[in-house]
């Protein structure tokens, strides 16, 4: 499952509903607080999660994280896509090897029991970033997405904290991922 959204959407908290119906969740953040703004957000993060949940923090290596968990959680929720591809671009990583690494990610949490959420941004939606870095992380975030969208059973935008399904069988319907 896919849920995108733009900054302040409603996004991860539609996600974090959603893992809340599931007893073991294992909760990965792919963010790093590298000022004082963020460690703060990620605190804020934290303390709204569910204390029971084990939490993963990996900025840049999720295949390595996903290969030596166990399969004991019934939910994988990765928040979020954007922040690891942003990681892997300011890393020197070029388009064709971020999206080789989501290609790869994406193999590995295909052999995971677990339900599997995924929270990216929806990088479309804005303006044309007034800088080349800043035109390149768009484009790759935005194949990246299209990658997993299209092998995500379900996809979901959120607006203004309303999630619209855009992919996937109608409620009741659904198995896999």
């Amino acid at each position: 499952m896919l849920i995108l959204g733009g900054s302040r959407s409603g996004k991860s908290s539609y996600a974090l509903s959603l893992a809340k119906k599931y007893k073991k969740v294992a909760f990965i953040a792919t963010c790093q607080g590298l000022d004082k703004e963020m460690r703060e957000r990620i605190k804020l993060h934290k303390e709204g999660r569910p204390k029971h949940w084990t939490t993963f923090e990996e900025p840049k290596d999720l295949t390595k994280l996903l290969g030596k968990m166990s399969d004991s959680f019934d939910c994988i929720l990765i928040d979020c896509l954007t922040l690891f591809v942003s990681n892997l671009v300011l890393a020197g990583n070029k388009q064709e090897q971020v999206l080789k690494k989501i290609e790869e990610l994406l193999f590995v949490l295909d052999k995971k029991k677990a339900k599997v959420i995924l929270v990216s941004n929806e990088v479309g939606l804005g303006l044309v970033p007034a800088n080349k870095l800043g035109r390149e992380f768009r484009d790759i975030a935005g194949r990246a997405n299209q990658i997993v969208a299209n092998k995500a059973d379900e996809v979901f935008f959120t607006v203004s904290g309303i999630a619209l399904k855009i992919k996937g069988l109608p409620a009741g319907r659904q198995g896999g991922r």
